[in-house]
């Protein structure tokens, strides 16, 4: 099922205004089915099936945060207290869980492109997820993993030929960027640049 190409909102004064938060129900009308006919009142069994439908073909896409839904709710100019209670049921039933989401991501992203502490904490923000559920899905990366993560960016970099040729302080400067780029700690770094390059 596609996601509806149309808005599905019109405001009497003004078409395609822009959201805004706290706007009553009953400024929001549905669109005329014909020209010429009188736009007609949405009532909130309507707004919220039309809300269902928006979220529903979100997630047949990927997973998504509350925020992520959140947001997409309010560009479609559902009105605020529509939007809030459908999220409501979705988290009841399970189909919207930060917890598992955020978990989600911060494995693939670990896995995936080897980031690890501010790196994975800056993804979460992205989707819109702090607090407790950020903190438990972060734990699931110890000092361990973080090392054989950062141990393999390191690796795949020295085997490129401009490192393999550039001074040793230039490869350590680079080296430093990248793991810092990735968002590893700089007593991670340091210890595996030394692993691969030998102390001073």
């Amino acid at each position: 099922m596609s996601e509806p190409t149309t808005n599905p909102w019109i405001e009497p004064d003004e078409e395609r205004a822009p959201v805004r938060r706290g706007r009553a129900r009953s400024h929001w009308q549905r669109e005329p089915e014909r020209e010429g006919e009188e736009p007609q009142p949405v009532s909130d069994e309507q707004a919220e099936q039309i809300a269902r439908t928006i979220i529903l073909n979100r997630l047949d896409r990927s997973s998504a945060s509350r925020s992520q839904l959140a947001e997409l709710c309010a560009k479609k100019l559902v009105p605020d207290h529509i939007a809030d209670r459908v999220l409501d049921r979705f988290e009841e039933v399970g189909l919207i869980d930060d917890a598992a989401y955020a978990a989600m991501l911060v494995r693939t992203r670990h896995a995936e492109r080897q980031l690890a502490g501010k790196a994975l904490r800056a993804e979460l923000v992205k989707k819109g997820i702090t607090g407790a559920a950020a903190m438990q899905a972060l734990e699931q990366v110890d000092e361990d993993d973080e090392l054989q993560a950062a141990r393999e960016i390191v690796a795949k970099r020295m085997r490129q030929s401009s490192m393999q040729s550039a001074p040793r302080d230039v490869q350590k400067r680079r080296l430093l960027g990248a793991l810092g780029r990735k968002g590893h700690s700089s007593s991670v770094a340091y210890r595996v640049i030394d692993e691969a390059l030998g102390r001073d």
